[in-house]
This record gives C-alpha cells, structure tokens and sequence, in this order.
C-alpha cells in the first residue's frame, strides 16, 4: 500500500521547523535566527527534484534562513508565515497541475495533521507528536532535521524505480 501511494507521488511538501531543521531555533542578539540544515536532506531534495518531482516548503513562522535554503535547493513552492496550511495546499496543487494523489507531506506536530489528511501520502518524521505519527501513512526512522527528509526522497524515488538511474553518476556506472 506504501510503496503504491510512493509511487504517484509528483509532490513532496515539507513542514521546515522539526522536519527540515530540528526544530531549534537559535537568537541572536541584534534580532537574527540561525537554523541547522542537514547537508544529506539537501542532496536528498536535489535528487528528488531531477526525478521530476516538484518540492515544497510550508512553514508557520517566517525566516530568512528558510528562504536562503529554499533559493539554494531550488525549491518549487516555499512558503513561510503560513497561518493556514491546508488551504495554501489547494494553490500549490493548482500550480502543479496534480491531485492530493500525488502529494506527500511530511510533518511533525499537530498543526501539520490537517494538511496531512489532505494528501495522498502523510509521512511523521520520527521524532514527531505521538498523535502525529498515528495518523501518518508511514514514519521516518530519522528524526526531524537528520535526514528524515533525505530518506523520504530516497523511498519515492525508489519506489518510482528512479533511485538507480539517479545514483549511477555516483557509482561510475552509464
């Protein structure tokens, strides 16, 4: 059942705080924020995106940090400040031209569950909300801001029989 929902998937939208990052958030004095990327998400994103899928990021909160990550990676949707996730979700489709079928999301806490019964495929990263990953179609062994984003890609792009092709640059294989 899993591996069918992977299969369809043409969007991969991501809550940032706890799933991108680890959900810390470290002030500064003058008033700036520094959040940790983990690089293995980043590579994860990249490869999930030369396999023709579209990546999004909906954040709650507003940051620059994301919005630096988001240019770097190329994402296709980033959207932060986000007061109301689920109606923001039927925009991005729209823009995608796909169905909630084709969507994952992946979340961590219970802000995140209404989007999360709205997509085809709900993914809780390990570290999430009790309630959170009961209701998820399938929960990361990584927590949130540790490749748990990495494996998701990895588990899409294989279940779509693209892992191979993509990582055949790496291996010396053509």
């Amino acid at each position: 059942m899993i591996e069918e929902k992977l299969q369809q998937i043409r969007v991969l939208l991501l809550d940032v705080d706890g799933v991108l990052t680890s959900g810390r958030i470290l002030y500064f004095a003058g008033g700036d924020e520094a959040k940790t990327f983990d690089v293995k998400d980043g590579l994860g994103i990249r490869m999930v995106r030369e396999g023709g899928i579209r990546v999004g990021l909906i954040s709650g909160r507003k940051s620059a940090a994301v919005d630096r990550r988001a240019a770097e990676l190329g994402i296709d949707y980033c959207h932060t400040g986000v007061k109301d996730k689920q109606a923001l979700l039927a925009s991005i489709l729209s823009q995608a031209g796909c169905n909630p079928a084709q969507t994952a999301f992946v979340g961590d806490d219970l802000v995140d569950l209404a989007i999360m019964e709205r997509v085809g495929l709900s993914v809780a990263v390990a570290d999430a909300h009790e309630i959170v990953r009961q209701h998820a179609d399938m929960v990361t062994t990584r927590p949130g801001g540790y490749g748990a984003v990495r494996e998701v890609c990895e588990r899409i792009l294989s279940a779509k029989g693209l892992w191979e092709p993509i990582i055949s640059r790496w291996l010396n294989r053509t």
